[in-house]
């Protein structure tokens, strides 16, 4: 008997649907083709020791399953569940009647447990787009999925209970997910606030025009001056998620398997911070079976890279194109997959090898030329894309002690999100366009031209500093964020003086 089951695949962050045929006929012998990887192949042992557990039948005959379409390949072992279905169906346990109705997804154990899989979020999505009526999920991915509205999504936690689902009815629950009361139980949740960093008023005005304009910062100064810390306190200055951006990003999360179990909708800004042993396949994404990378987990958030010279050079490299483009394209022979990578870059890095060069108390001893050597693990491409250089002085043992409660996260991210708005009705006829950090070269004359002075000053330091193409684009980035927190229309001699100094590292400048 021939019968049809319906699963999914995800290509990049988003699904397909792939049709599993499964004929039960006379003869002898486990034929699965459609280009499986040995984990879908590997399925034959998983069902048949799950089917006698539970007290059915595995069918002494010839079996044969098609996964289509054929020509694309599918791998991981979340096919198992429909296809024992199938074969249940085909070898006629079950009736095939609903089988059309739903798309079954999930891993077996040897004792017909369900367990978790990758992806279900795109899967549910491409379900409702295809018509589908439900989803069948294992149990602890059930939440992830029923976030999607206008489709039925069943959690399972065993083979029984499927199999009585798709024959009576019941023996299911549908899990429901109100997606808007889950998106504003969220928000607004953080676990660092600024106001438990004492003193570096200046650099909390930098972090601030970074999250206002979504400019990647790099953070210079000596061992505990409260680089990370800071850092680690900029998801909770940035504006809140929306909803499209919350689907978005908990759809990259579904994808690479990081939604905890029980878990629905991601509401808070991720924040990726790996370790500077990471390769480039792990910060980019790819792999034999391409998966997102951290760049890709940090969309819509912010990557913090700590002790950025300690990185490879090669995995440096790696992220001048996606800090451009915001996207990233993983190639390989058989496919190419994008994955979105719009985050906010925040590194930090001690000034000197032994970390004490322009310490106020601290004497540096490191030989002559050991300064320039250090920053020049960093290409000066990558320093170009960097928006805001800032140098990070240690608080005196007095200001410590003394000073007084500081500002906190929620009164900066106001501003930071007053400014913001300024900027989605300034972009609202630019496609893609939505802060001033994405601006294109086209843009700056239109929206972030100076007037004669700030002009006049500009010059100036292009020619004393030195300063490349692309650092002067960022020169005029800023100056528009700057002036955007201030509500001016347009941008002053102030403005550009200040963007200006927020390029400390550029070469001429630093460590002479």
């Amino acid at each position: 008997m021939l019968v049809k089951t319906y699963g999914s695949a995800v290509s990049g962050i988003n699904a397909f649907t792939v049709t599993i045929e499964v004929n039960v006929s006379q003869g002898i012998k486990f034929f699965i083709v459609g280009l499986p990887d040995n984990a879908v192949k590997e399925s034959q042992q998983r069902m048949e020791s799950a089917l006698n557990v539970n007290g059915w039948r595995w069918p002494g005959r010839k079996i044969v399953i098609n996964m289509a379409p054929a020509d694309i390949r599918k791998e991981g072992s979340a096919y198992d569940l429909p296809l024992a279905i199938g074969i249940m169906a085909a070898s006629e346990q079950i009736r095939p009647d609903n089988l059309h109705r739903y798309l079954i997804m999930g891993e077996l154990s040897l004792d017909g447990s369900i367990m978790a899989v990758k992806g279900v979020l795109p899967m549910a999505i491409k379900a409702k787009e295809e018509g589908f009526e439900g989803c069948i999920f294992p149990m602890c991915n059930a939440r992830e999925a029923a976030i999607v509205k206008g489709i039925k999504i069943f959690g399972a936690s065993t083979l029984n209970d499927v199999a009585t689902f798709l024959e009576t009815g019941s023996g299911l629950d549908e899990v429901t997910v109100d997606t808007d009361e889950e998106f504003e139980r969220g928000l607004g949740l953080n676990d660092f606030d600024f106001s438990e960093v004492k003193g570096q008023e200046s650099v909390k005005r930098a972090l601030e025009i970074a999250a206002a304009g979504s400019h990647n910062i790099i953070l210079i100064g000596a061992p505990g001056s409260g680089k990370s810390m800071m850092a680690k306190r900029l998801p909770s200055i940035l504006p809140p998620l929306t909803l499209d951006e919350a689907l978005e990003t908990t759809k990259i999360h579904s994808v690479a398997g990081k939604i905890q179990g029980g878990a629905s909708l991601i509401t808070r800004r991720p924040f990726r911070s790996p370790h500077h042993t990471i390769s480039d396949v792990a910060l980019v994404g790819g792999g034999s079976f391409p998966q997102p990378g951290e760049i890709s987990l940090a969309h819509n958030g912010v990557l913090f890279l700590d002790e950025l010279p300690e990185f490879k050079r090669t995995v440096l490299e790696v992220m001048r194109q996606p800090l451009e483009d915001r996207t990233i394209s993983i190639s390989r022979a058989r496919l190419t997959t994008d994955y979105p990578a719009s985050f906010m870059l925040v590194a930090s890095m001690n000034p000197c090898p032994c970390g004490y060069f322009n310490h106020p108390e601290r004497k540096c001893v490191c030989s002559p030329g050991m300064v320039q050597k250090y920053l020049g693990r960093i290409s000066g491409p990558l320093l170009d894309r960097i928006d805001l250089h800032i140098e990070v002085v240690p608080v005196p043992f007095n200001k410590l002690a003394e000073a007084p409660p500081a500002e906190s996260s929620a009164a900066i991210r106001k501003r930071v999100m007053a400014a913001r708005e300024i900027q989605t009705l300034r972009y609202r006829d630019e496609t893609g366009i939505h802060c001033n950090a994405q601006m294109t070269s086209r843009m700056l004359s239109k929206y972030a031209s100076p007037d004669e002075s700030g002009r006049r000053i500009l010059k100036l330091a292009m020619e004393r500093l030195g300063l490349s193409a692309r650092a002067y684009d960022r020169i005029l980035k800023v100056s528009r964020t700057i002036a955007d927190l201030e509500g001016s229309e347009r941008i002053t001699s102030a403005h550009i003086s200040e963007a200006i100094q927020y390029r400390s590292l550029d070469r001429d400048t630093w460590g002479n």
